[in-house]
């Protein structure tokens, strides 16, 4: 049987490096490449899609490569942790995280989605784990 739809996947597998919110916003709906005046609601929940755009904290990622979306449907906006001091980011991880691969151009891309948004806690962060020799 082949896999269809949505991939499940860890945070710390599809972020080995972690990723840092930049903003969230309602996803706005399009029909026949017309923007509309609503948002997005998902087909599986009936819920609002929200969008939080996220940079990438892989080095070795070209920079066109580092920032990308993830989708959550929820029946209110979720809330973004508090920016740490002296970041222009906020270090997160997502709950629920999916994965659907699609070709597009000839190559392979990624749409995420996820259940929930929340506050990436120190020990799990990059540099914690880089300090400690993993």
């Amino acid at each position: 049987m082949a896999i269809r739809g949505r991939i499940p996947v860890d945070h710390d597998f599809a972020f080995p490096h972690g990723v840092y919110a930049t903003g969230i916003a309602p996803l706005q709906r399009f029909e026949d490449g017309k923007r509309l005046d609503r948002q997005e609601i998902d087909s599986e929940t009936g819920h609002p899609v929200w969008v939080v755009t996220v940079i990438d904290g892989d080095d070795t990622l070209p920079a066109r490569a580092k920032t990308l979306t993830v989708k959550i449907a929820a029946p209110h906006q979720p809330v973004l942790p508090d920016p740490v001091p002296g970041l222009p980011f906020r270090p997160v991880r997502f709950v629920g995280l999916t994965v659907t691969p699609y070709v597009v151009a000839g190559r392979v891309a990624y749409s995420y989605r996820a259940t929930g948004v929340e506050a990436a806690s120190v020990s799990s962060s990059p540099s914690s784990a880089r300090k400690n020799g993993d």
